[in-house]
């Protein structure tokens, strides 16, 4: 009988666990702002709602909803997650743009269209 490198034979693959989320603890909630921060050890998103714009004041006041610190490991896996969906996104509704105004959440005001400096 063969045995493959894995020590198993015939080089059979453990099956891949069914992931069972339990939702009873889980909650919803919207973010039109996020940032992220990292250490060695974590990686934190912080996930908030700017509900105002005015042009006249140079500070931008957002609510922290969520603060969710992860491990590297699973910051690397939610950004190749993340980046799947926005590909699948962008190819049945076209290209997103950071360079204009998001759709906002009704009661929300968007930021207007940053423009570039060409010096």
């Amino acid at each position: 009988m063969a045995e493959a490198r894995d020590g198993k034979p015939g080089g059979a693959q453990p099956a891949q666990p069914v992931v069972r989320w339990d939702e009873s603890r889980g909650a919803s909630s919207y973010a039109n702002v996020c940032n992220v921060a990292c250490t060695r050890e974590e990686v934190t998103l912080l996930l908030g709602v700017q509900k105002g714009w005015d042009p006249e004041r140079s500070e931008l006041s957002v609510q922290l909803e969520n603060r969710v610190v992860l491990s590297p490991w699973a910051a690397k896996r939610l950004a190749f997650l993340l980046g799947n969906v926005v590909r699948q996104y962008e190819g049945r509704f076209g290209e997103l743009s950071l360079d204009t105004a998001p759709a906002q959440a009704p009661g929300t005001a968007a930021p207007p269209a940053r423009r570039r400096s060409t010096a």
